[in-house]
């Protein structure tokens, strides 16, 4: 006879189960997706005197949010350690899979952000490797998906038929980058102005900004404007303003020979940072159509491509429109 104890917290729900002999005869969940740590051991005390003994562990390794999956593998991984108990690990879009015997569905997770982990299935078969969706792109799937998290009865079997994942399932990329190394980031003073027209010319060449726009951009209010700084040198500037419920980012300009080291991802962390701040709904910025090195930065930022304005930034020059959802 087998008894496993079985753990999940890649979801917003904290849930623990022992699983005998392949049925199911206790179980508890916790619904917050801010209280994993708390509640997990005390959800293991509550079901543990049900039984005489654990013989294993069977533990949900993500795709999830990273705070609350940690708990869960930590908390799992320790308790079959100081029992002297194996543990096996189990993907948890598979457990959430096995509940499902339709032709062709996708199993989702809360990504937050508005965002999704998801996997595709038809036949039975994983289709394709775990991946992120956006909340707006649900819509666009005409098959069933679903987003009840794994049952614990699912992670054991799973983790009894399978082989053991041994590290966490992470598809989303880390937010901690390494900062710029010996770059500083500040907000501008007036004394940054010539710089900042300096390298305004000097980048947008057809049409840039005067310095003119500069002092009523400095004097305005609802905005934040940031200069980067390398060896006392301004290499880098952005600009985001407040309108209404949206934030609109006016400028993110970095000199060639700086680009490519972080610091346009540095400033707009920042500028996205500052909006979240200010309780917006969204963000918003123009990008001139097939600006390659721009358009995977705000992609991988979760911005998104809404619209076309002809001619924007001149005869023959398209702007795409972009929007980030902070709500």
């Amino acid at each position: 006879m087998t008894t496993i104890l079985a753990i999940d917290t890649s979801t917003d729900r904290t849930s623990v189960g022992i699983i005998k002999d392949g049925v199911l005869i206790a179980e508890q969940f916790h619904d917050d997706p801010l209280a994993h740590g708390e509640v997990l051991p005390r959800l293991v005390s509550g079901i543990l005197a049900q039984v005489a003994r654990i013989d294993s562990v069977a533990i949900a390794m993500g795709p999830g949010p990273f705070t609350g999956l940690r708990v869960g593998i930590a908390f799992g991984e320790a308790f079959a350690l100081a029992r002297g108990i194996p543990w096996a690990g189990v993907s948890t879009l598979a457990a959430m899979a096995v509940a499902h015997k339709e032709p062709e569905f996708i199993v989702a997770i809360d990504a937050r952000r508005r965002e999704f982990f998801c996997s595709h299935y038809k036949n039975g078969e994983l289709v394709a490797a775990p991946r992120i969706i956006q909340r707006e792109e649900v819509a666009d799937f005409d098959i069933p998906i679903f987003y009840e998290p794994a049952t614990p009865l699912a992670i054991a079997t799973l983790a009894s038929t399978s082989g053991s994942i041994t590290s966490p399932i992470y598809i989303r990329k880390p937010d901690a980058y390494p900062a710029p190394k010996g770059v500083k980031f500040r907000l501008w003073t007036q004394l940054d102005l010539v710089d900042i027209c300096a390298i305004e010319r000097s980048v947008y060449v057809d049409d840039p900004w005067s310095m003119a726009q500069f002092k009523e951009e400095y004097a305005g209010k609802n905005r934040q404007y940031l200069v980067a700084e390398y060896e006392g040198k301004v290499i880098g500037y952005s600009g985001v303003m407040q309108v209404g419920d949206v934030c609109d980012i006016l400028t993110l300009t970095v000199i060639p020979g700086f680009r490519r080291r972080g610091i346009a991802r540095e400033f707009l962390k920042r500028m996205i940072d500052w909006s979240r701040n200010q309780k917006v709904a969204a963000m918003m910025l123009e990008m001139r159509l097939g600006n390659e090195e721009a358009e995977p930065l705000y992609l991988a930022q979760g911005f998104r491509k809404i619209s076309e304005r002809n001619d924007y930034y001149g005869p023959g020059l398209t702007a795409v429109v972009m929007r980030k959802e902070l709500r």
